[in-house]
């Protein structure tokens, strides 16, 4: 059996080695990035992520943002690793903030208090829907693209570089950019490891 969405599943990975040589226009990349969070599912069609993309030198301001925040806590001797990894994400051509919207989960807890304890849940795997959405559109386009968590580290200076509302929860960063580098082979585990399946 073949199904396009499933070779589509096949070829997202994650890239490391990101170039800024992508054919998409800076427009074009929003537009992705702001279609393909719209149409992900949500609870309660509650649409609370939230995206802030980043190109050229604004993406380059928030590597180095990451890079003097991990300078405080990583010891010097460390130091050349943790300043490489961030420099090839800076690499690359941009980067997607995403936030859940926290007004919106509140809101939620107090309409619906029945669930209120599921609420924070729920925004959290919005939220993953979304960052997938956003990787496999990227994939899709021939966009290699990387999922980063260097929040709450970079939290506070980033949102008054660029103006963040105080109610978005910066959740995940992705850097992307042109693939540089073939992918490697990916492994797996057994399938009888994971999955049942009854009839």
């Amino acid at each position: 059996m073949s199904n396009s969405f499933i070779n589509s599943l096949k070829q997202r990975r994650t890239q490391y080695a990101l170039g800024k040589n992508i054919s998409l226009s800076h427009e074009e990349v929003a537009k992705l990035v702001s279609d393909a969070i719209k149409h992900s599912p949500t609870s309660f069609n509650s649409q609370s992520s939230r995206a802030v993309v980043l190109f050229g030198a604004q993406h380059e301001k928030l590597w180095n943002i990451a890079k003097e925040e991990l300078r405080k806590i990583v010891p010097a001797e460390s130091f050349a690793s943790t300043e490489a990894k961030i420099d090839s994400f800076a690499a690359g051509a941009g980067t997607v903030l995403f936030f859940e919207d926290q007004d919106v989960v509140k809101n939620l807890q107090e309409n619906f208090a029945l669930y209120a304890d599921n609420f924070p849940i729920w925004s959290e795997q919005s939220g993953g829907m979304a960052q997938f959405a956003v990787w496999l559109a990227f994939s899709h386009a021939g966009i290699g693209a990387s999922l980063q968590h260097y929040n709450p580290l970079i939290d506070e200076e980033a949102a008054r570089e660029w103006e963040i509302p105080a109610s978005w929860k910066l959740r995940a960063q992705m850097p992307f950019g042109s693939n540089e580098q073939p992918f490697g082979e990916k492994t797996f585990i057994e399938d009888s490891e994971r999955f049942k399946a009854f009839f």
